[in-house]
């Protein structure tokens, strides 16, 4: 919870996906993250360290969102607002010395044309700006960690106008997409950058 949200939306729906699963093929990590920079800042990589992932899918709520949007980059510089705890990075950055914009590996177009194919009473689309506070943050701190192997999907206010049966059913149809992209492209991926 932060903000105006004393429920996340996109834990509920996180939840949602846990009970609906992914498959015997594919374990399933759920974890919840604070709505703190310096927890992201030490939590993702451990958590990459600790599970070694094919993919990381990272969960956030939007506002202003009307649509389950899934992003297709993290940017690395414009932090100015206050987290949970009050505390903003003094350098306004996730990574000093990172390139601006991270793009994710998974190819965010065929994941949206391939899901709004399957007639979900769910609209998906896609975007390039998740909103430099956590969301954007988290999803940039994992990206850089990853080589690109993360995604980011942002969710609607509960209600507004999905339920949560409806963003789990949503997340799991994504995320099933994604693996399948993700296994057709694992020849093409390289990491542009060390840690």
């Amino acid at each position: 919870p932060f903000g105006e949200h004393a429920v996340n939306a996109s834990w509920i729906a996180v939840q949602e996906l846990e009970k609906l699963g992914l498959g015997d093929d594919v374990d399933l990590h759920v974890y919840e993250v604070p709505v703190e920079y310096q927890t992201v800042q030490r939590l993702i990589p451990a958590l990459w360290k600790k599970h070694s992932p094919q993919l990381v899918v990272h969960v956030g709520v939007s506002g202003m969102a009307t649509t389950v949007t899934l992003e297709k980059c993290g940017h690395n510089v414009g932090y100015k607002g206050l987290d949970n705890c009050r505390f903003c990075p003094g350098s306004q950055c996730c990574v000093e010395g990172g390139p601006e914009c991270i793009d994710s590996i998974i190819d965010m177009d065929a994941v949206c044309r391939r899901v709004s194919a399957l007639g979900l009473d769910v609209t998906v689309t896609i975007s390039k700006d998740a909103g430099r506070y956590l969301c954007d943050f988290t999803y940039y701190t994992s990206l850089y960690q990853s080589c690109g192997r993360s995604a980011f999907i942002h969710v609607p206010p509960l209600g507004k106008p999905y339920s949560a049966e409806q963003l789990g059913r949503a997340l799991q149809a994504i995320i099933e997409e994604m693996l399948d992209v993700l296994e057709h492209s694992e020849d093409k991926i390289n990491c542009q950058h060390e840690h």
